[in-house]
């Protein structure tokens, strides 16, 4: 399984950031299983990607901490899990359409790796890595910053984890724990969009839409809180 490695030209365009070593991304997207068993380890993305995530928790730590300084540790630490997550560098992924640029192995390709969630969170994070290793903690601090400047815009930084928040209210009041359901479906592959209902007992239906499911979920849970007058409205 050997190949040769790309120096991924447009994509270096795409993440704002030229690598002074191209091998270091092309490493930090290709699968395990374009990789021969023997040289997994040292060529594909796991390394990278286990360095990235570290590298994404302590930049986004510290956006967190400069950014809302009376938020307390509770706080922060539910922010933080809310935005280092799998689903939302996934999203980031699509965003930069790093699908299409992975190397993948054929059976791998075959059953549709590009659009998984799992493997794009992965590789997002692997690409953090990458870039913190050819260019330094600076560089990698920028890139996060950049890319996750929407979510923290979103007003989710500043409160806790809306679904959570909205299972403790139902707890509270007796009621059945909130569930979701999928309503709709929109967009292509790589750039698809959710329509999500939450219904809480005999309460209104909300709906809202996310690039993903979770998202969406978030969404119309805090769209809930909104209504219920448990949270004000972000202006």
């Amino acid at each position: 399984m050997s190949r040769s490695p790309r120096n991924h030209e447009k994509l270096q365009f795409r993440l704002g950031y030229r690598f002074a070593d191209p091998d270091l991304l092309d490493r930090a997207l290709t699968h395990s299983s374009a990789v021969s068993p023997s040289k997994r380890i040292e060529n594909s993305y796991q390394r990278l990607e286990f360095l990235g995530d570290r590298v994404l928790g302590l930049v986004v730590a510290d956006m967190l901490y400069r950014r809302y300084p009376k938020a307390n540790e509770g706080e922060l630490s539910r922010t933080l899990n809310t935005l280092v997550r799998k689903e939302t560098c996934a999203i980031i992924a699509r965003t930069l359409d790093l699908g299409r640029e992975l190397n993948l192995g054929e059976s791998e390709a075959r059953t549709g790796g590009a659009q998984k969630e799992a493997i794009l969170g992965d590789v997002t994070e692997a690409v953090i890595g990458a870039i913190y290793l050819d260019g330094g903690l600076g560089k990698a601090y920028e890139f996060v910053e950049r890319m996750f400047e929407e979510f923290l815009a979103d007003g989710q930084a500043n409160k806790a984890d809306a679904k959570t928040t909205l299972q403790e209210w139902a707890q509270a009041r007796g009621l059945e724990p909130p569930t979701y359901s999928l309503e709709e479906r929109t967009g292509p592959d790589h750039a698809p969009e959710f329509t999500i209902a939450v219904s809480v007992g005999n309460f209104e239906k909300l709906s809202a839409i996310g690039p993903s499911k979770k998202i969406a979920e978030h969404k119309a849970a805090e769209l809930f809180l909104i209504k219920q007058q448990v949270w004000k409205e972000t202006p």
